[in-house]
């Protein structure tokens, strides 16, 4: 089907003669002024527009202002038509957003050439625009798969880890789960929105699976020891939290973008800290702890309390938790995310029952 080319002209006979030129090629629509071409343009989409400068009421270039101006308008083409063939009014129809101009009276080999190889480079356009979106959408795609990859990786390396202290898979969902929730919840309420944006909870859901990631460098005799660890013991688990930074570095400090790492480090490095100052490795307090490790606290002793370890059995009824997670708000931890952390009843226990 050939192309619509929309001629804009008060004078009859030169949209006559527009269409006896151009109508053997090309499809043309004609109108007589700016509003009826503006009426026209609401329901159609030619593929050039040759308007004349000198009309009455809406001259070309309040046409082409107009056209330059709406959303649906502003890539079609324009070719001026024109009388006053001076550089200050070829100058303005450029000015104006005009891909050329067409000097009157119409030369019909003038006008064709012209029209023919705006719409070639139209054309080209439309097909180059084509092309790059496609590639876009296939970088975009790639991007997607390696993300996914990176992700899958990443959480496959923490359920190794987990893994060597008699925990199975489930810890590193179950915390990364109730960090989501926690986050979100914290964002629908308003809550630390200077932080709390959607990209910090992916990123930060992202970086939950990492949090333990320093137990690879804590030997399994400590890791798996059913019974209560020695002074001595205890202070080499607590290295875990220390050792992260360095181990995230190395296995994911080329792949990842900044943030990412220095929030997976965060949550690594301090979700052991309390509230009271009391916690590890760097007895931080209060709003000192970064927020994405005071979140990771709660979904961590939660998940630790109510699943078996090989030191424990599960806690039970959960009533029971959810006391000791009171008790520990403003001492252990945040008070504002311990409130809404025991605020999900329904979400968690929906989790908890299809879960297992």
């Amino acid at each position: 089907m050939s192309e619509v080319i929309l001629v804009v002209d008060d004078d009859t006979a030169n949209l006559m003669l527009a269409k006896k030129i151009l109508g053997g090629d090309f499809r043309i629509a004609a109108a007589n002024s700016g509003e009826a071409a503006c009426r026209y343009l609401e329901s159609n989409r030619p593929d050039l527009v040759l308007v004349d400068i000198n009309m009455p009421d809406m001259d070309g270039f309040e046409l082409v202002a107009k056209m330059k101006a709406n959303p649906q308008w502003k890539s079609i083409s324009v070719i001026f038509l024109t009388a006053d063939k001076n550089e200050e009014t070829e100058i303005r129809c450029f000015q104006a957003g005009a891909v050329d101009f067409v000097g009157k009276p119409f030369l019909p080999e003038i006008l064709t050439s012209r029209v023919k190889r705006t719409l070639e480079l139209e054309r080209y356009r439309n097909s180059l625009e084509k092309m790059v979106e496609e590639q876009a959408q296939q970088l975009t795609g790639a991007f997607r798969r390696i993300s996914e990859m990176q992700e899958h990786v990443i959480v496959g390396m923490a359920n190794l880890i987990e893994s060597r202290d008699g925990s199975t898979g489930k810890h590193v969902k179950n915390t990364q789960t109730y960090v989501r929730m926690i986050a979100q919840e914290l964002e629908r309420r308003g809550l630390f929105s200077e932080v709390l944006t959607g990209d910090y909870i992916e990123k930060l859901c992202k970086a939950a699976p990492l949090h333990d990631v320093g137990k690879i460098q804590v030997p399994d005799s400590i890791l798996q020891k059913p019974g209560r660890l020695t002074a001595e013991e205890y202070e080499i688990m607590k290295s875990h939290t220390t050792c992260s930074s360095a181990i995230l570095d190395e296995i994911i400090g080329d792949v990842e973008e900044e943030d990412y790492i220095r929030l997976a480090k965060d949550v690594a490095m301090h979700h052991h800290e309390r509230w009271d100052g009391k916690g590890y490795p760097m007895g931080l307090k209060g709003e000192e702890i970064p927020l994405g490790a005071r979140i990771m606290a709660l979904a961590d002793v939660f998940d630790a309390l109510y699943e078996e370890r090989c030191y424990k059995p599960p806690m039970r009824p959960i009533e029971k938790i959810y006391e000791i997670l009171a008790e520990g708000r403003g001492t252990q931890f945040d008070p504002v995310i311990t409130d809404v952390f025991l605020s999900l009843n329904e979400p968690l226990w929906e989790y908890l029952e299809h879960r297992n």
